[in-house]
């Protein structure tokens, strides 16, 4: 990783060092499209052929059996059991606090309004399966699913050969999830999106992927035959702050942690200190020698920096400017800063909070907003599962008080079959 000033760069530069590495969205649309509108037009024959030709499939059906679901715990250490079960329970915790309220009130006296949550009935899960298997995925997108209510949860993940991997199957099973297909890419995305003979469609797609993955999902969620997404979710990231107290170790650990997910991966370290740069890079070089993704982290790297910033309000003003999926603050007195923080997907307070722990354990979802999007919207949360309906009764009495302003502002609007829908209710008054 190089190390920059940030009193030594202009304005341009930094724009520059903190754009994320860039996709080239036109090529690989003119890739996805024809694979999406191909599973659209021909089905389950089409998603067989393209799951054959991009996940390596050998099998004759992508539906995973009762049995292989109920075989996968068969193959699995109870060490990983033990690991899935303690995940599955501290996730379940912190998502049941977000379960939405419904309520009613009166607006005006005869005018009652109220809103109600219901749960999405038809979901789909993407769950990546290329360079790794992410099991945690599914613990983190089906346990809000639960929690919401959703009727029916739909799994697809890439399977190269004949088989899904044991650990993706027996987690799909502690979680009750019993539809499960074996593809992957744009096409699972078609498939979920669109439906065939043998995989009725779902009304929303969830999960992360590839640069292929988040252009199909993009091109079906703007389809009208299609569905809605959660997220356009991007490459991993991590912004890491940290000051001459933070242990070099820790914060370079860190920043493998997340330029291992993939090459376009991309990790910053600003830091008030120029030492702890300099020894956070040597860290670096000594810990990557001891990944076996050491590659695909080295490709990572070179779209990633470590800048030296003049103080921790600059590094949070530079962080709230990125939006970073994930934001570690490893610094002294990290309380007196929490309300600084304007643009981030998920928060990893002091020494001891490692990113990893949100990925996996801590609680919180590691869905969460990439390429800038936490400006405007959060991670994966159950309300994601649901949507509301607001409902409202009105008395005849009620409707007087309103009438005025709504027929004011209607023939305002031009609209006058709107306003002559308050009239004919009400035509003693007028």
């Amino acid at each position: 990783m190089k190390i920059y000033n940030y009193n030594r760069s202009n304005r341009r530069e930094i724009e520059k060092l903190f754009k994320r590495p860039s996709i080239d969205n036109n090529s690989i649309y003119k890739i996805v499209e024809p694979i999406i509108s191909d599973v659209k037009r021909n089905g389950d024959n089409a998603v067989i052929r393209y799951a054959r030709k991009y996940d390596r499939f050998t099998g004759k059906s992508i539906k995973v059996s009762k049995k292989e679901l109920s075989d996968a715990g068969k193959k699995i250490s109870s060490d990983l059991k033990e690991a899935i079960g303690l995940s599955i329970r501290n996730i379940e915790k912190f998502h049941m606090k977000q379960f939405p309220r419904n309520y009613s009130m009166e607006t005006i006296k005869g005018v009652l309004c109220g809103r109600k949550f219901t749960p999405i009935e038809n979901v789909g899960l993407y769950i990546p399966g290329g360079t790794a298997v992410l099991i945690s995925t599914i613990i983190m997108l089906a346990i809000p699913a639960k929690i919401a209510g959703c009727k029916r949860i739909v799994i697809c993940s890439p399977c190269n050969g004949e088989k899904l991997s044991d650990a993706v199957l027996y987690t799909a099973k502690c979680l009750g999830i019993d539809e499960v297909y074996k593809v992957g890419g744009a096409q699972a995305i078609a498939v979920m999106a669109y439906g065939t003979k043998k995989v009725k469609k779902v009304d929303k797609i969830f999960g992360p992927g590839n640069q292929y993955v988040t252009a199909a999902k993009s091109l079906v969620s703007i389809d009208t035959d299609g569905c809605t997404i959660d997220m356009p979710a991007g490459p991993s990231e991590l912004l890491i702050i940290a000051d001459r107290t933070a242990n070099p170790v820790f914060v370079a650990a860190d920043l493998l942690s997340q330029a291992e997910h993939g090459k376009d991966s991309q990790v910053i370290l600003l830091t008030t200190d120029s030492a702890l740069a300099k020894s956070v890079k040597r860290q670096i070089d000594i810990q990557i020698k001891q990944l076996p993704r050491e590659n695909i982290a080295k490709q990572s790297l070179k779209s990633s920096f470590i800048l030296v910033v003049k103080n921790l309000t600059e590094a949070l003003k530079l962080s709230n400017y990125y939006a970073p999926e994930h934001l570690i603050m490893n610094f002294d007195k990290t309380e007196n800063y929490l309300d600084k923080i304007k643009n981030a997907g998920s928060v990893f307070i002091g020494p001891y909070s490692p990113e990893s722990a949100g990925d996996y354990s801590s609680g919180t979802n590691h869905s969460l907003p990439t390429y800038g999007y936490a400006k405007s919207i959060g991670g994966v949360s159950v309300e994601m599962f649901m949507k509301s309906i607001t409902f409202q009764r009105i008395t005849k009495s009620g409707l007087k008080r309103i009438s005025k302003p709504v027929i004011k502002l209607a023939k305002t609007e031009n609209l006058e079959a709107h306003a002559n829908a308050v009239k004919v209710r009400i035509k003693d008054e007028y």
